[in-house]
């Protein structure tokens, strides 16, 4: 990792604090302060808006941070968590987030990540979504990381190729569907009820209904 400026030093050290008293007793400072400082140079990477990097930073790390307590045993939960993994994270997987999420109610923990993350999620992407009631709006895409591909019960791959991770205990779906890169909204569209359709299947599967 290159070395931090100043005002990045500053930021670590701010959003270090900040998560540090979330997890606290669960996590070391040195651990929150490296996660910190990665999370930030990823989201620096290429930004198109810089003042937004210290908050996606911050949301990027807590995310981290609550994966690498569950691999490690510090929180112990019954809700399957799911991970959707494509090449940008900008589109298919977002999508596939957002409406297990929005279906789930709160009953599944998911994430979603990209093997090669873009700079920001697809306009048509995030129209179609809020045809739906669904904003992606605040999203971005995040690179795939080691912790959160382990803390996942079920990882969706969605055109990663190579890319995806392989864990021995991890339930793998390959979902074959169409990159809405380049595509207008129209075109989106039934890529996107195709994804709500398998969403639902999963989420079935995950939360079957009582007898």
């Amino acid at each position: 990792m290159s070395p931090l400026s100043q005002s990045d030093l500053d930021s670590v050290k701010r959003i270090s604090a900040d998560l540090g008293v979330e997890f606290a007793g669960m996590l070391s400072t040195e651990t929150i302060e490296r996660f910190v400082a990665e999370s930030l140079v990823s989201m620096a990477a290429g930004a198109r808006f810089p003042m937004y990097v210290p908050l996606l930073t911050q949301r990027f790390a807590r995310e981290r941070l609550h994966a690498l307590a569950k691999v490690q045993g510090v929180v112990v939960s019954d809700t399957p968590e799911v991970l959707f993994v494509c090449v940008h994270n900008a589109g298919r997987s977002q999508m596939a987030a957002a409406l297990l999420d929005h279906h789930a109610h709160g009953r599944v923990h998911v994430r979603s990540a990209g093997s090669a993350p873009g700079e920001e999620v697809n306009p048509a992407v995030v129209a179609a979504m809020d045809e739906i009631g669904l904003d992606l709006s605040k999203e971005f895409p995040k690179p795939l990381t080691d912790e959160v591909a382990q803390a996942a019960d079920v990882i969706v791959t969605m055109g990663c190729g190579d890319a995806c991770p392989v864990y021995l205990g991890k339930r793998y779906l390959d979902w074959e569907l169409p990159d809405p890169a380049r595509r207008g909204v129209e075109e989106v569209r039934p890529i996107r009820d195709e994804i709500d359709r398998r969403v639902q299947e999963l989420l079935a599967e995950l939360l079957p209904s009582p007898a």
